[in-house]
């Protein structure tokens, strides 16, 4: 994205409240900076900074209550990296806290709560203290703390804790899961600063022009839509001519459209615009003054809505839940499941609490949904401890960093619609089975835990996501015998192995996992969290290569599919397998402090792949080649020619290496231009520029940097100079282009030795070359090479190069005579292989961005900085290099927890056959916050007569039937069919004479013969598409048609 990648002005700022919260860290007494593990925690860093990273490695955060949700909120601190992490409780383990208390066991009954999980907790982040305490909540011991979380607290104990944190401007957050409702509180003081509100990059423009006077317009390049809206700031920098916009305070923006705008500002004594200039947006901080929870219950203000279907339930239930703690402070206990005369006197208090607000605040009074409340209220469901702990997580960090906007002050979220109609069921289906899941069982009943534990789940991934949903399920009862029923399995794949930089999100993994099969240790892992749990372990990637692992008898055999998957191809591959089969399908996705989740639900809802996200746009080839104007260009040309250096090129050498005779034919064969330049590549390998010694990869790194920085570059620009005028006489290089300068080579310049030290070293692992002892010293490598004899720049006439923005794909220049020079530099590597010891081949470097020892990441880095350099674009430390070049995905574990938390609030209802209107599609902000919920779509159906079908609907036809016995099919349901293939072969159609033959044939005989395909012993069908048209010639899109011929 052209110019998008920017510094936020404020990310530095402390504010002086920010100031008073971290009296007590390290980094405030004079201590050492803290250091940050950037291979573990790089995925976080690009979505909070290293400021922010650090800034939370200070501070020592409080969570007092561990339950479902304070051991979720506690998991998710402790992964986010803060200095220390008080876990507070006064209460005993139970057998029920182990149905959303992930890290208790049996053995731990009795014990107290925090000091039972604390070293579970210790081992997701040995770099964060944990510790547990029953002490007192008095004013000396929260005053040691950059953050307060009551996760499991009174209203009364609350409004004390709250006031003296407010007092001291310590964050305070208190949250209450009550059954299948929340309340979530922050007060984070009369005087917080947000530096970042919504940690999005700030937009940014290339100008075109400059209108001199007022109104200011500024016109943009047209590469890409502008961002800007109304009222947002802006400030300038490298215009030339009107020199006074560049530095200029921000500048407020008006009339904004999709490449220009109004500056609210009067350029008229300003001197003329020329050319050049960068606009971007300027996010300014902001302050907000929060109330105490005292002072927030009669006066709560706006509550975040998570569900305009619910628009009045969270005044309802504000008052709801000062009820049900009115009733526990009266009668000793909370509202009984499914008793009548708890939720009697829970709807009495509130009507009274109610009654007592000025009438203007006065909730609208739902009965039933105050009497649904009071049954859940003494309950607990482990996805919601998910939702929540994911949520009250990010508003810890939030707390300590300033970065993102907190929730102000009030959020109430319910999913009533995951229950069964418990109003109408006795008590006795909520009675205790004395089993773990008993918490649980009060809110949805026996029954459905049943249900539960007979489930056959299949989770597709076993990564964040996964480690997250296979923990819900073990909480939850899916496929655990001890539930109710024996027959459930959850069969969880993933061919991917445990990395470093997992261990900051995948909670089930350790450090000494690093290697092993994720989808092995996860489901190790979860056993250890719920030994009942029944699961299945594979290292299999689902895609059309393994149909013969997941056959059709394992997809009919499952009750729903659980999508934990990081790329779209693979989830859309799994979602038309669950429509091929008609299987419920889950899913979700994240991007830092974003989840989405859907739910597809056969003959209810569209699939997966009925709307996917237009493709991202790509720079033109002419711009990352020659006319880069942003790092991100800079970076995807590195990291293209990274690979195609050190892994394509060597890969191609192997190539001939392995069969000489067979490659040197294909070659011949082909003779054009591509095939040259191939050739080419080996030959520069294997002949020209074959390495012996370290010193020959020292002179190739040296030439690359030559060639790459200074003489395309000096030759760029005597091809056109910087007054060079297009055919129509503009000036060429105006914007987006960027005027060039070569680079000298600089031995003393750490960039430049870096760059070299990282390229000799590459080239002399692919050639297997051992490294001298000085190789590890850049500099030393750098002064090697100043020493090396480089042949000066001589600038060639007739060079073409391209700038056509609408040429996507960089074609080889055709010589004269193609085959006359694949003649001779076969001639040249012919004789040079003769000099090759017996079995030599080269070791190509596949690209790996997380192993910062390997200097990969050096190599694109110094690729990517030089060339930005040449073009006088910032440069980026190597991390940011990573992200951009490595394609990193931004992902945090509190998002990750959400995301999941609110799938498995779907599985409840998808359990359960719910109506369309239950069920919820989920876009979630952590950052804003911001939840938008809404009904899936329908699925579209098509009629045709009595007939009707959508998506979900696949014909079968039985027997093994000719092709006329099809055509018959559906000649009897009034379809002219006029046309029958298999796969990309034609089996059948009416406009060819020869095809009448094929009538009499079976269906079965054509698939081998004529698609030439072979069907699976396992499999009983084949599928044909079917082309036909109603009465009227109409075309119809029919189902897809399977012959069930064994």
């Amino acid at each position: 994205m052209s110019s998008k990648r920017t510094h936020t002005p404020v990310e530095e700022d402390l504010t002086a409240n920010q100031h008073k919260r971290s009296k007590n860290m390290d980094s405030q007494n004079g201590a050492p900076e803290v250091h940050l593990d950037e291979d573990l925690h790089s995925r976080q860093i690009a979505v909070y900074g290293r400021e922010v990273m650090k800034r939370m490695a200070g501070s020592s955060v409080l969570i007092s209550g561990m339950n479902g949700l304070g051991v979720e909120v506690g998991k998710n601190i402790i992964l986010a990296g803060v200095k220390a992490v008080t876990l507070h409780d006064k209460k005993a383990v139970e057998l029920r806290s182990l149905g959303a208390q992930f890290f208790l066991t049996e053995s731990d009954i009795g014990r107290n709560r925090a000091e039972a999980c604390f070293e579970k907790l210790q081992e997701l982040n040995p770099a964060v203290k944990v510790t547990a305490s029953t002490a007192d909540l008095d004013e000396a011991f929260l005053c040691t703390f950059q953050a307060v979380v009551l996760g499991d607290a009174t209203l009364s104990e609350a409004k004390r804790v709250d006031e003296i944190c407010h007092k001291h401007g310590i964050p305070f957050v208190h949250a209450q899961l009550l059954g299948a409702f929340a309340s979530v509180f922050t007060d984070f003081g009369e005087d917080f600063t947000v530096i970042d509100v919504d940690g999005e990059d700030p937009h940014a423009g290339i100008v075109a022009s400059v209108a001199h006077g007022t109104p200011a317009i500024v016109t943009c390049v047209e590469d890409e839509r502008l961002e800007f809206q109304d009222g947002d700031l802006v400030t300038f920098s490298e215009v030339i001519g009107m020199t006074q916009l560049n530095g200029h305070a921000p500048i407020a923006l008006k009339n904004c459209k999709p490449h220009s705008f109004e500056l609210d500002l009067d350029t008229s004594v300003y001197a003329e615009y020329q050319r050049g200039g960068i606009v971007t947006q300027f996010k300014p901080s902001k302050q907000l003054k929060f109330q105490t929870l005292e002072a927030a219950l009669s006066n709560p203000g706006e509550f975040l809505l998570t569900d305009f279907a619910k628009f009045e339930r969270p005044a309802l239930l504000h008052v709801g839940f000062q009820a049900v703690d009115a009733f526990l402070t009266a009668e000793g206990h909370l509202p009984r499941p499914a008793n009548k005369e708890d939720a009697a006197k829970v709807v009495a208090l509130t009507k009274s609490i109610n009654e007592a607000l000025p009438e203007a605040d006065r909730a609208t009074i739902d009965e039933d949904v105050l009497r649904v409340l009071s049954h859940s209220a003494g309950g607990e469901m482990g996805p919601m401890a998910a939702l929540f702990g994911g949520l009250v997580g990010q508003e810890v960090v939030k707390a300590l960093s300033g970065k993102f906007h907190p929730l102000f002050q009030w959020l109430y979220f319910d999913s009533v619609e995951s229950l069964p109609d418990v109003l109408k069921m006795s008590a006795e289906e909520f009675a205790p089975l004395n089993t773990r899941y008993d918490a649980q069982v009060a809110v949805i009943g026996r029954s459905l835990q049943a249900q539960l534990a007979g489930l056959n789940v299949f989770l597709v991934g076993a990564g964040a996501l996964g480690c997250e949903f296979l923990k819900n399920f073990a909480m939850m009862g899916i496929a655990c015998p001890d539930a109710g029923k024996t027959d459930g399995q959850v069969t969880v794949t993933d061919d991917d192995t445990i990395e470093k930089s997992n261990l900051s999100r995948q909670f089930l993994f350790r450090n000494w996992h690093i290697g092993s099969f994720k989808s092995t240790v996860a489901s190790k892992a979860t056993q250890a969290l719920n030994p009942s749990v029944n699961i299945k372990a594979l290292q299999n990637r689902v895609s059309p290569e393994t149909e013969g692992v997941f056959d059709d008898k394992f997809w009919q055999g499952l009750d729903l599919v659980v999508n934990a998957l990081d790329n779209v191809n693979a989830r859309l591959y799994v979602d038309q397998r669950c429509v091929y089969f008609g299987k419920p399908l889950l899913e979700s996705g994240t991007l830092g402090a974003k989840c989405n989740t859907q739910v597809v639900v056969p003959n209810m809802t569209e699939n997966y792949g009925a709307s996917r996200d237009p493709p991202e746009k790509q720079a033109p080839m002419c711009t990352v080649h020659s006319f880069p104007h942003n790092i991100d260009h800079c970076l995807t040309w590195a990291r293209s020619e990274f690979e195609g250096l050190l892994e394509k090129a060597p890969s191609e050498a192997n190539i001939y290496l392995t069969d000489p005779e067979k490659y040197i034919k294909a070659i011949e064969h082909a003779g054009d231009a591509s095939a040259r330049e191939q050739l080419e590549k080996v030959v520069e390998l294997l002949v020209s520029d074959q390495a012996t010694t370290f010193e020959d990869c020292l002179f190739w790194a040296r030439t690359r940097f030559q060639e790459y920085f200074h003489n395309r570059v000096a030759q760029l620009t005597y091809t056109f100079p910087e007054d060079a005028t297009t055919s129509t006489g503009a000036p060429f290089w105006s914007a987006p282009k960027r005027f060039p300068r070569a680079l000298d080579f600089d031995s003393l310049d750490r960039s430049h030795a870096t760059f070299v030290q990282a390229g000799a070293i590459l080239r002399a692992e692919v050639y297997g070359i051992p490294c001298p002892a000085y190789a590890p010293n850049a500099l030393a490598v750098g002064a090697e090479a100043a020493k090396l004899n480089i042949p000066a720049f001589v600038p060639r006439k007739g060079i073409v190069v391209e700038t056509d923005p609408k040429a996507d794909k960089k074609q080889p220049l055709h010589s004269v005579d193609d085959e006359g020079v694949i003649a001779e530099l076969v001639t040249k590597l012919k004789a040079a292989h003769l000099t090759l010891a017996p079995g030599f081949k080269l070791s190509p470097v596949e690209f790996e961005k997380d192993n910062d020892a390997n200097f990969h990441m050096d190599l694109i880095a110094g690729l990517a900085n030089m060339r930005a350099r040449n073009y006088s674009i910032p440069e980026v430390d190597k991390l940011k290099a990573k992200l951009i070049a490595g394609r990193i995905i931004p992902a945090i574990a509190t998002a990750t927890a959400a995301a999941t938390g609110l799938v498995c609030l779907e599985l409840y209802k998808v359990v359960q056959q719910k109506p369309m209107e239950a069920y919820r599609n989920t876009f979630a902000n952590l950052a804003l916050p911001l939840f938008a919920m809404a009904e899936p779509i329908s699925a579209k159906t098509a009629k045709h007569k009595e007939l009707s079908w959508s998506l979900w609907d696949r014909w079968i036809l039985e027997g093994d039937l000719t092709v006329q016995e099809v055509l018959d099919w559906f000649e009897a349901r009034s379809l002219i069919a006029y046309s029958i293939s298999c796969g990309p072969a034609l089996l059948y159609n009416n406009i060819f004479p020869k095809h009448k033959e094929r009538l009499g044939k079976k269906m079965s005989e054509l698939v081998v013969t004529v698609a030439k395909q072979e069907v699976p012993a396992w499999r009983a069908h084949f599928d044909v598409v079917v082309a036909c048209e109603d009465e009227e010639g109409n075309d119809l899109d029919v189902p897809l048609v399977s012959i069930k011929f064994r």
